[in-house]
């Protein structure tokens, strides 16, 4: 990967920060796209000299995306979204992203997509996801495909969304209670993906799944954030038929998609890709305390006066 210039799509997110870091420990070069360059600039304190570039780039813009793979060798595409055009953010875009990429001859193209895509899906999400995935192949047939669970880590909009409300909530409603997860640390994803364009050969044009060690129902990930903040909530696990009433309420905090993906299981379908891609999965109890310590009901020094006591 030395010198190796990767442009990341969305590289300014949540993954592709860890993945821009991934990238430059290997002595890759990194171009970072989105819409707003400034929004990524604070990746730039990791990199060395020459090492970080920076482009505006829309998905939905093909002529935005040839100008950010002018040049590249490789190219991830980490665009994703839950609400708006989900057609052209998890489908034209990518597609031509693919296109593009099979145009000016990329060495290695990797898809970021998630568990539950299927082109039959009820939810948009879920099926805009699943056609995105079909594009991507037919534009770019060496392209690899990774699916993750629900991904945590520090800046994550999972757990720290639950641990927010069981912080300020007596009585937390649970939706879905059994759904089953398999959290996967995002520094596992990057390292994933970072495997996949150093071996193009070996793993492209291959789809894996991606999970953490455990796997986990929505109740028990709720009672494990309480747990970990010291909190004490009464936890009220919502029958179905409430949930689904509850999503089509004005101002929900879940969506009526939302909804419709709680009730598929997103949990890695045989051999974990992790372990194939040479990654060793990181537990979520292993690396979440220490960043969800925010919400501790003691508060930040209050624990770790407990823990020097």
């Amino acid at each position: 990967m030395k010198n190796k210039l990767v442009t990341l799509i969305g590289g300014g997110g949540f993954v592709g920060r860890y993945m821009a870091q991934g990238l430059m420990r290997s002595g890759a070069r990194v171009r970072l796209a989105q819409r707003d360059p400034r929004q990524a600039y604070f990746v730039r304190a990791q990199a060395a000299l020459g090492q970080m570039q920076f482009v505006a780039a829309d998905l939905t813009r093909p002529d935005t995306i040839a100008r950010a793979l002018d040049g590249a060798d490789m190219a991830v595409n980490l665009v994703g979204a839950f609400a708006g055009n989900l057609d052209a953010v998890h489908v034209r875009g990518p597609e031509a992203l693919a296109r593009q990429a099979q145009r000016a001859g990329l060495e290695a193209l990797v898809h970021l997509s998630a568990i539950g895509a299927d082109p039959r899906a009820r939810s948009v999400y879920a099926r805009t996801k699943g056609e995105g995935e079909a594009a991507v192949l037919a534009a770019y047939p060496n392209a690899t495909v990774l699916r993750p669970s629900v991904i945590f880590g520090r800046e994550d909009q999972f757990l720290n969304r639950f641990a927010k409300m069981i912080e300020t909530l007596p009585v937390v409603p649970v939706l879905r209670s059994g759904a089953r997860f398999q959290p996967v640390y995002v520094a596992d994803v990057a390292d994933a993906a970072v495997a996949a364009l150093k071996d193009a050969g070996s793993f492209g044009g291959k789809t894996y799944e991606l999970g953490g060690p455990d796997v986990m129902t929505m109740g028990q990930i709720q009672r494990f954030l309480a747990e970990v903040t010291g909190r004490t909530p009464r936890f009220l696990d919502l029958p179905d038929a409430a949930g689904a009433l509850l999503a089509r309420l004005p101002g929900s905090p879940i969506s009526v998609d939302q909804w419709l993906m709680l009730g598929q299981d997103s949990v890695v379908a045989g051999e974990n890709g992790l372990l194939a891609l040479g990654v060793t999965p990181t537990a979520m109890a292993s690396v979440a305390p220490g960043y969800l310590v925010r919400y501790h009901k003691a508060g930040r020094f209050g624990v770790r006066a407990a823990v020097e006591a």
